[in-house]
């Protein structure tokens, strides 16, 4: 009975390591990515998967309008924004009383 366990046991601890190494980063990161995109918000300076920078003009539950430097709208899934570089809630300052 021993060498049964004993045999399974290199099969067990390679599954803690991939689950380790490999499945809960990706869990991480995917979960940072889906808050930012639901963070979003109107006047963030935003970075497309494609490498477009704009800043969000108007946004919806699936779809960002974004103003580019000339002026220019150009709509997007939500899903294609890669990173905020700066988001305007943060940037505006605020008071307490």
């Amino acid at each position: 009975m021993p060498q049964g366990i004993a045999g399974l046991l290199p099969i067990i601890l390679m599954v803690v390591i991939f689950y380790f190494l490999l499945i809960r980063p990706n869990q991480k990161r995917q979960k940072n990515v889906q808050n930012m995109q639901s963070n979003l918000s109107k006047g963030d300076k935003i970075v497309t998967i494609g490498g477009l920078h704009g800043f969000i003009d108007s946004i919806d539950d699936t779809k960002v309008v974004l103003k580019c430097g000339d002026g220019s709208r150009l709509t997007y899934d939500r899903s294609a924004i890669r990173e905020v570089l700066e988001s305007k809630a943060a940037s505006s300052p605020v008071t307490e009383k």
